[in-house]
């Protein structure tokens, strides 16, 4: 009796075996992550936000923020949060406010309206430059 579907098996990939493996695993998963721009763009209805191009760079920006890093194995397990967080936006796990709030607003790409009204007390404006805001 066959299984009407093959089961795949789930696991976390080996670890790269030095720096040059694991850089050509970040490329991959760049190449992975713009290629399902347009998925994201449709499912979150993104169009009238953001660009694709502008993703793209949210992406990238991502990625060289950690562009210091030079051990492998931190490289994997940024690699798999990433591969998750990828899933995650894909399999629609995140609602549209969400992505903006991360990708668009998060990363600059709108710019901010205006300043936030730092109260009209001193006792406000002495909250507000404290430790606990």
């Amino acid at each position: 009796m066959a299984a009407p579907f093959t089961l795949r098996k789930i696991g976390v990939p080996p670890n790269s075996a030095n720096l040059t493996e694991a850089r050509r695993r970040v490329f991959d998963f760049f190449r992975a992550a713009c290629r399902s721009i347009p998925t994201i763009m449709d499912i979150y209805n993104l169009q009238d936000v953001v660009a694709p191009s502008q993703l793209r760079f949210a992406i990238s920006a991502q990625i060289r923020n950690n562009a210091h890093i030079t051990d492998p194995k931190v490289i994997d397990l940024l690699l798999f949060k990433g591969m998750e967080e990828l899933t995650d936006i894909v399999d629609h796990a995140k609602q549209r406010h969400h992505i903006i709030g991360q990708y668009v607003v998060g990363e600059g790409l709108v710019q901010n309206t205006g300043n936030k009204d730092q109260g009209r007390t001193d006792f406000l404006k002495n909250f507000y430059t404290s430790n606990y805001f």
